[in-house]
């Protein structure tokens, strides 16, 4: 099997160029991404005093009470009998009926909303920074040998904890999609039974806590690119070049 001689330069090539851009990265880009989150962090956006205020009104409104099961008032103020008669006509039930929504659609929260679109983009930053690192190392790593691989064993401490910082990065992400689920069930269960207050407190309490994420989320981003720095760059010899030329022999 015949190899193209232009593609294997092509492939070095690229190899090339990932390991001086992530080592850039590493040595120049990190520590700029550490400084920008954290001054993100104490911004007026994340601040701990938004938290009363970040919760905003779905726009379902709440029944009026009912003090005349015959003479019903719907949503809108009007006067309604509803009756449902049982198949065999032997009984009736009176309810109210049900009406679309004055606003239209039911809203996200907008503050929630903009926050999760400048947080979003810094996360698949961390993401995109690390698969980066992670090329990076993996091609350092030389052929299996015995003997002398200690500066091998600090090149997989130190892709290991790309990994995982890669991973943790991908579940903020998921938890994002899982909020809006969550939201969404909350409000379409108080669509539902707009007269059950618990579920108004429910989605007050989701989107604060959703908050309170992002806030942590952001510091978290901060810190793995602090922690990515600090071991990458202590380790920076054997992490490039991990076995020596010449190993001292002792007789």
């Amino acid at each position: 099997m015949s190899s193209n001689p232009s593609s294997g330069k092509s492939v070095s090539e690229f190899i090339d160029r990932n390991k001086e851009n992530a080592e850039k990265n590493v040595i120049e880009q990190f520590p700029a991404k550490v400084l920008e989150l954290d001054e993100f962090l104490r911004s007026e956006i994340l601040s701990l005093n938004r938290l009363p205020h970040i919760f905003t009104e779905t726009g379902i409104p709440s029944p009026p009470p009912i003090t005349d099961s015959t003479d019903l008032t719907d949503l809108n103020g009007q006067v309604t009998s509803k009756k449902r008669k049982i198949s065999d006509g032997a009984n009736e039930t009176t309810g109210t009926k049900v009406y679309a929504f004055a606003n239209g659609a039911v809203m996200c929260n907008p503050h929630l909303r903009e926050l999760i679109n400048k947080i979003k983009p810094k996360i698949m930053d961390l993401m995109d920074s690390t698969n980066s690192i992670k090329m990076w190392i993996q091609m350092n790593i030389p052929r299996i040998e015995d003997g002398n691989n200690f500066g091998v064993s600090i090149q997989e401490e130190a892709l290991a904890e790309a990994r995982q910082v890669e991973g943790e990065a991908a579940t903020y992400l998921d938890a994002v999609t899982r909020y809006f689920v969550h939201r969404a069930k909350l409000c379409g269960k108080l669509a539902k039974y707009p007269h059950l207050d618990d579920y108004r407190q429910a989605i007050k309490e989701l989107d604060e806590k959703e908050f309170i994420t992002l806030r942590l989320v952001c510091a978290e981003l901060r810190n793995h690119y602090a922690g990515l720095h600090d071991i990458i760059i202590k380790n920076l010899d054997k992490i490039k070049k991990p076995r020596t030329q010449n190993v001292d022999t002792m007789y």
